[in-house]
């Protein structure tokens, strides 16, 4: 018999350290994971199976539709913004076409099993696209459906796999003679710029803010590509994990729609660096502008509204920005290099 489980797919990245951690801790949970790599060795003693793979190789993904009874899918793997930008055709290829994949292997899974398949999808605040820094100051807090004009390929491809989950979780086939609900229970969160104190910032724009922690943390200097005034929203990790399983967690029918925003703390490039020197004294942190990637972070919203998935979902940040700097990175960050050294 096929064995009941939760696949993971991007398993080595920075969510996939914290959701499958989190999830081991479940005695009811078993978990397989599918990364380019090995899965850390740290976390390999969780799972039921740690696969090498690639989303696109359909033939890997028809082999877990014969092994596997799979009733959720967290949906990692993505060619972040940075990288996206310099082979776009084949973030298009990793981002697009990996995640339609994944979508066909929910619905093949729900008609075999006869249940939905949550399907949660990390999107990101690169979905949309502010024309300017004056609009961005002006607009406060952003809606899900204000300036989705993403400037990046990897934005265009978030956005367009939103539609992707839309599309199979309430208009699949809708022109069929014999209409069958695809069974993909599709959901996602946008993120804020994500924050890590376990894993290395790995290739996307909003990473200069974890870069200068590490950088301090190692007593090496630090350039940051923005400039001092640029604002984000940010989030600490473990905020991100706990979204995660909260909405993986609410029954369908609370749920108003399928694509949410989510915030912890808003903070400018200088604010992030002031915090950063006050802990480590001896850091060296300049700004050195790099004008396309700084022009990418410009467009992106300082603040998101929240607000559905607090009313829909009870989401609430446990990470405020004096917690997350002061009690998660800074201690957790120090004590990992102290222990390398």
């Amino acid at each position: 018999m096929r064995k009941p489980v939760i696949l993971i797919t991007g398993a080595n990245g920075e969510i996939g350290h914290g959701l499958i951690t989190h999830l081991g801790r479940q005695d009811h949970v078993d978990i397989i994971t599918l990364d380019l790599k090995p899965l850390d060795d740290r976390l390999r003693a969780t799972c039921l199976a740690a696969l090498v793979g690639d989303i696109l190789d359909t033939n890997l993904l028809q082999r877990l539709v014969s092994e596997y009874e799979i009733h959720a899918i967290y949906h990692l793997a993505a060619l972040l913004s940075t990288r996206a930008e310099y082979t776009p055709d084949t973030a298009h290829r990793v981002n697009v076409e990996g995640t339609l994949n994944l979508l066909r292997l929910a619905h093949e899974q729900s008609r075999w099993h006869g249940n939905p398949v949550k399907f949660l999808f990390p999107s990101s605040i690169a979905v949309y696209g502010l024309p300017d820094v004056k609009t961005k100051i002006a607009a406060g807090r952003i809606r899900e459906t204000d300036f989705n004009f993403p400037t990046t390929m990897y934005g265009c491809n978030k956005l367009y796999c939103e539609h992707l989950g839309r599309y199979f979780a309430k208009h699949y086939r809708q022109l069929a003679a014999e209409r069958i609900p695809s069974g993909v229970d599709f959901r996602a969160i946008r993120f804020p710029g994500l924050i890590s104190a376990v894993t290395m910032p790995a290739g996307g724009t909003s990473d200069y803010a974890p870069e200068m922690v590490h950088a301090a943390a190692q007593s090496q200097p630090y350039a940051c590509f923005v400039a001092p005034e640029a604002r984000l929203t940010f989030m600490a990790m473990p905020d991100a994990i706990k979204a995660l399983t909260l909405l993986a967690d609410a029954p369908v029918e609370r749920l108003t729609q399928r694509v949410y925003n989510i915030g912890a703390f808003s903070l400018s490039a200088a604010e992030v660096r002031d915090r950063v020197v006050k802990a480590f004294p001896k850091a060296r942190i300049t700004f050195e502008i790099d004008p396309p990637r700084a022009a990418i972070v410009d467009t992106w919203p300082a603040d998101v509204d929240d607000s559905p998935a607090r009313r829909d979902w009870s989401w609430r940040p446990d990470y405020d920005a004096d917690r997350a700097f002061n009690e998660y990175l800074f201690p957790t960050i120090s004590r990992y290099y102290r222990n390398e050294s």
